[in-house]
């Protein structure tokens, strides 16, 4: 059930009332293209704004620098918003520039739309406050200042401290090429960092008294490549040499680490064949006569599906339409889309369900995406291959996301060409239309309090008896992680 027409058209004109602001806010960010936990600038700005329109803000939340929590009014229900504002390291880009053009060798980008994600769920927050304010509602406004989403599962962090426990439900949303409310779970996952530490030696003259901890890495590396044929097909392996122990071929490494990042669709499968990575370690130190040091890093939850708020925000999305694009942008996504290969253009992780892949096919001629993609309740039933530390939040309170389209059709997250249209109007204008879903699906909820209680009866049946367990150790801090100068991306 939608609200009324009144209330969608007073929600849009909100937010376009502030497009401005809001279109600066995300540029900004864009610009900082700050990495996990160091995304000073960008929380800073989001405070300032969130404190301006009347919010009350606490930083540096669950010993995180960067974490914060900005509350608007009072009492029941409590409406969380989830904001993210951080990049990735090694994607500078251009922006506007349909040939990949870095700007600086080895800087970040925000190459997974995260200065757009953060900012359009603030459109929402501030948008609701408007509609509660003029309708004299009850309720209490919370925008979640998520860091680190990219290699270091803020959102888990913030849950493991209890920062969720209190909120009646949950709302954020995605950039990408679709127009799409995420039916599915997704997968849990882990990331764990393997240092070896072995003892140099001239390579030629005394190599049988050096101890190779770079042969400990490959060889651990080759022993979990046998492992993938004895774990569930549904899960993923994937690792990164992040220290291969120096550039000269003529000593033995005494230092050398991989990264590797566990999914599964269940935290208790991925704590399974972590544990068995963690022994295939230990043999390839036993092996090489090195030590191995395992620094666990960060984990996230599998997705709760829950079709009570997915419906009422397919809706609202449904009842505001999709967002407008002119020919210029057009053109723009046009070129982009030259740049991606046939098989990039036709690549959509939506293509697995028939009835999205027909209109994926019907589709497959636009630049941009010129469908709303239906909600098939069956779909919660289904694993999407990614991973999103949304799940630890899911599991505690009801919660629900889209995707809106910001980028060409067939675009890839976490590639030069979302740096490039990240700063555009074809993204701007997808992630003010964001704000206008989620910001109407919050007062929709609101205008139903049956819709708030059904979902939350709905959380606890999908989970039965299984109860919520932070996949984070007691003993594992975010300070931790930031030391660690390894990166992995979601």
């Amino acid at each position: 059930m939608t609200i009324t027409l009144n209330d969608l058209n007073a929600i849009s004109a909100s937010i376009e009332g502030k497009r401005d602001k809001f279109i600066d806010i995300s540029t900004k960010i864009w610009n900082f293209a700050e990495i996990r936990f160091e995304e000073f600038q960008s929380a800073d700005l989001l405070c300032t704004t969130l404190k301006d329109e009347g919010f009350q803000v606490e930083r540096g939340i669950a010993d995180m620098e960067t974490a914060f929590i900005a509350s608007y009014g009072s009492g029941k229900p409590v409406i969380a918003f989830l904001g993210e504002f951080d990049a990735l390291a090694n994607l500078s880009q251009k922006g506007g520039s349909s040939t990949k053009e870095t700007v600086i060798a080895g800087g970040n980008g925000h190459g997974c739309g995260h200065n757009l994600l953060g900012t359009g769920s603030l459109a929402a927050a501030i948008a609701l406050r408007d509609h509660m304010d003029k309708n004299k509602l009850e309720g209490t406004i919370r925008y979640y200042g998520c860091p680190a989403e990219e290699g270091g599962s803020g959102k888990t962090f913030m849950a493991r401290a209890g920062l969720f426990d209190d909120v009646d439900f949950a709302l954020t949303w995605h950039p990408s090429d679709t127009n799409v409310i995420i039916p599915t779970s997704s997968l849990a996952n882990v990331q764990v960092s393997y240092k070896f530490t072995g003892r140099a030696a001239h390579a030629a003259q005394s190599p049988h008294l050096g101890r190779s901890a770079l042969d400990a890495v490959e060889l651990m590396n080759v022993g979990v490549n046998y492992l993938r044929e004895h774990i569930i097909p549904e899960a993923k392996v994937h690792y990164a040499v992040t220290n291969t122990g120096g550039l000269s071929p003529n000593i033995v490494q005494a230092d050398a680490s991989v990264l590797y990042l566990i999914r599964a669709p269940k935290t208790s499968q991925v704590n399974d064949i972590f544990n068995r990575v963690c022994k295939i370690a230990e043999g390839a130190a036993l092996m090489t006569e090195t030590e191995v040091e395992v620094v666990f890093e960060k984990a996230c939850s599998s997705l709760v599906p829950n079709a009570t708020m997915q419906q009422a925000m397919y809706e609202q999305f449904a009842a505001l339409g999709l967002p407008t694009f002119t020919d210029e942008e057009k053109q723009f996504a046009t070129e982009m889309r030259e740049t991606l290969s046939v098989q990039e253009r036709n690549s959509s992780v939506l293509a697995i369900v028939p009835p999205y892949k027909k209109l994926l096919e019907a589709d497959r001629d636009s630049s941009l995406s010129t469908v709303l993609f239906p909600y098939i309740k069956e779909l919660t039933a289904m694993t999407m291959p990614g991973s999103t530390d949304v799940g630890d939040v899911s599991w505690i309170v009801p919660t629900a996301q889209c995707t809106v389209s910001c980028f060409a059709q067939g675009t890839q997250l976490h590639s030069w060409q979302v740096v490039a249209t990240g700063a555009t109007s074809i993204a701007q204008t997808g992630m003010l239309h964001a704000g206008k879903v989620m910001a109407a699906t919050a007062a929709a909820m609101l205008a139903q309090p049956q819709l708030i209680e059904q979902a939350k009866q709905e959380l606890q049946q999908r989970l039965g008896s299984e109860l919520y367990q932070n996949p984070i150790p007691v003993d594992i801090n975010p300070t931790q992680v930031k030391q660690n100068v390894s990166l992995i991306i979601e």
